[in-house]
């Protein structure tokens, strides 16, 4: 993150993502935290295993596109997104449908188990 070159931009944007996967993986977020209401939407849209996928998928592509610039440690945030969006698609051929928790304010899995 300390050249000076494109790496500062994909390390910016490489924090937006982690900030746009705190709301998206904590959806209790979006009630306590002002935000505007097209940003909620927005985080709405990512409930399925699919979305999930596809936005980490898109938040990977960004740091791998990081290493023509320079190969540096966002290649860790690269190689983890890619997993994660690997691990959503697989959950999504299964047909395994997303569970949240009530801690973390989604449908709850203690109504899973009762």
């Amino acid at each position: 993150m300390f050249h000076l070159s494109l790496v500062i931009l994909f390390s910016a944007l490489c924090l937006v993502s982690s900030f746009i996967i705190i709301f998206i993986e904590i959806p209790l977020l979006l009630r306590v935290c002002p935000t505007s209401s097209t940003f909620d939407e927005f985080m709405r849209r990512f409930s399925t295993n699919y979305m999930r996928a596809l936005i980490y998928f898109v938040m990977a592509a960004i740091q791998w596109i990081s290493i023509a610039v320079g190969v540096t440690s966002l290649i860790a945030a690269a190689v983890l997104l890619t997993i994660t969006a690997a691990l959503y698609a697989a959950a999504g051929l299964k047909g395994q449908a997303f569970t949240g928790s009530k801690t973390l304010g989604g449908q709850g899995v203690a109504q899973m188990i009762v």
